[in-house]
């Protein structure tokens, strides 16, 4: 029964292209005929009633052919919208749904949601195993182990292992340079902000001079050696 709406307006559709095509048919035949009466060179009085008679049977079928192919068009439009919204569309929607919802894992689950739920909580420790996992399980996506030194340095006031976790997210990656001078950065701070030790925070300063050269991080660098007076 669902097709039975497609059936009538197809239907409509082919009836409205054949009156269509019948009227510009018929109104050549009538335009030829016409122009053969009018070649005869001596026209009696029943040629010009038989033209006249024809010319409005012609003036007709031109009206028809314009009803015809206003009637076509609009059932043509209707039949696409229809096929468009019922078949199309919903075909569309739901290849976008795929790809947002369901693309083999393009958007799944934020993997490090349990992670900030234990922190909400105030379970640091399982926060932080948590987060691991999360490393595990992105391994080029930095915020788990930032994450990880935030707690160890935020709320469990220990800054040495915030400054181990960020060694072994530098050491067991091969990271792009955003993340490698964000490390890097990170490093620096807790050593001049928590050990008070300058000296290994501008080293590390000039190792994303030397490492990242021509960057904004370089620049970034300078920067910061300018305003503690090392450069």
């Amino acid at each position: 029964m669902k097709w039975l709406p497609y059936i009538i307006l197809i239907a409509l559709a082919a009836s409205g292209f054949a009156y269509y095509t019948f009227s510009r048919v018929e109104q050549s035949r009538i335009t030829d005929k016409i122009t053969q009466l009018r070649k005869i060179q001596e026209r009696d009085e029943d040629n010009e009633r038989e033209i006249a008679r024809l010319e409005d049977q012609l003036d007709g079928k031109k009206s028809g052919t314009i009803f015809g192919g206003i009637l076509l068009t609009f059932l043509g439009a209707g039949l696409v919208g229809i096929l468009f919204v019922t078949l199309v569309l919903p075909m569309l929607a739901h290849r976008v749904a795929h790809l947002v919802y369901d693309s083999g894992e393009m958007l799944e689950k934020d993997v490090m949601h349990d992670a900030r739920s234990l922190v909400a909580q105030g379970e640091y420790e399982k926060a932080i195993e948590a987060f691991r996992v999360a490393a595990a399980s992105e391994p080029l996506n930095r915020l788990p182990w930032v994450e990880i030194a935030r707690i160890q340095r935020s709320y469990l006031e220990d800054p040495e292992a915030a400054i181990q976790t960020l060694r072994q997210a530098l050491e067991g990656q091969e990271w792009q340079i955003n993340d490698a001078a964000y490390f890097l950065f990170r490093l620096a701070e807790l050593y001049d902000e928590d050990h008070h030790d300058r000296v290994t925070a501008a080293a590390i300063m000039h190792q994303v001079i030397d490492e990242f050269p021509e960057t904004r991080h370089s620049a970034n660098a300078r920067h910061k050696l300018h305003g503690w007076g090392l450069v």
